[in-house]
């Protein structure tokens, strides 16, 4: 993520017009809380945070890559883990270390943060997905799924002034968590594969296809509950600039 990236996971923070308040409740949101201004207060004056952004675009695309080349070789996974240690270290710090300076640019930052976001998301579904450990459409879906939510989210921010980073308790890092107990199991066991209707599948697939559902029922939950919200607010059928009867 870029200078005002997924470094606010805690405080919410506005926008560059002062609208927009960004709310987190992320499992590991407090040690980030915790551990990232820490590492921020450590960089040397050089490093600025579009370097960190760039250290966790390369990161994506070496993991992808390395998902990749596991067709080759399986320790290859290990090089994933630890790439995905390094483009959380990038991708986490580079807002962390904006606002540690004081030199945020909110709406640059927003942009190049969730554009980022997105060729990230992309990069590492194709990587699993032409890995032997997941399927290409399953690999696909978690990217269509966690793209439509990052939709779903720009609106909301659009709409109500809030931009909620997250779905329930799981945010990128924890995705990265999940990700590398996968990485390290299938390392030590293989691709553990199984099939079911003649389709072959693995505990990759079976966590993704999961995720998939999960994503989408956030999706509509969150659908509902916005349009339910913006309908009491806006009935059917009211005239702009007329106001209710007193009652």
């Amino acid at each position: 993520m870029s200078a005002e990236g997924e470094g606010a996971r805690i405080a919410p923070r506005p926008d560059a017009e002062g609208k927009h308040q960004r709310l987190a409740g992320f499992a590991l949101a407090r040690f980030e809380g915790w551990a990232l201004p820490k590492l921020a207060a450590a960089l040397p004056a050089w490093v600025m945070p579009d370097h960190l952004t760039g250290i966790g675009l390369l990161a994506s695309t070496g993991i992808a890559a390395s998902y990749m080349l596991t067709n080759r070789d399986p320790a290859w996974l290990w090089v994933a883990s630890g790439l995905l240690v390094v483009q959380w270290y990038g991708d986490s710090l580079d807002g962390t270390l904006a606002r540690y300076r004081k030199i945020e640019r909110p709406r640059y930052g927003f942009y190049l943060d969730h554009l980022t976001d997105a060729y990230s998301t992309l990069a590492i579904g194709l990587g699993l997905g032409f890995s032997p450990y997941m399927l290409l459409s399953v690999g696909l879906a978690i990217a269509i799924g966690y793209l439509l939510l990052s939709v779903n989210v720009y609106l909301e921010t659009h709409v109500f002034g809030e931009f909620k980073l997250g779905h329930g308790i799981l945010g990128p890092t924890e995705a990265r968590v999940l990700l590398i107990a996968l990485n390290t199991g299938a390392a030590i066991f293989g691709p553990l594969r199984f099939a079911v209707m003649g389709v072959p599948f693995t505990p990759y697939d079976v966590i993704g296809l999961a995720g998939v559902v999960g994503m989408l029922g956030l999706l509509l939950s969150r659908a509902s509950r916005n349009l339910e919200t913006l309908a009491a607010l806006e009935p059917p059928g009211r005239r702009r600039g007329v106001q209710d009867p007193p009652t």
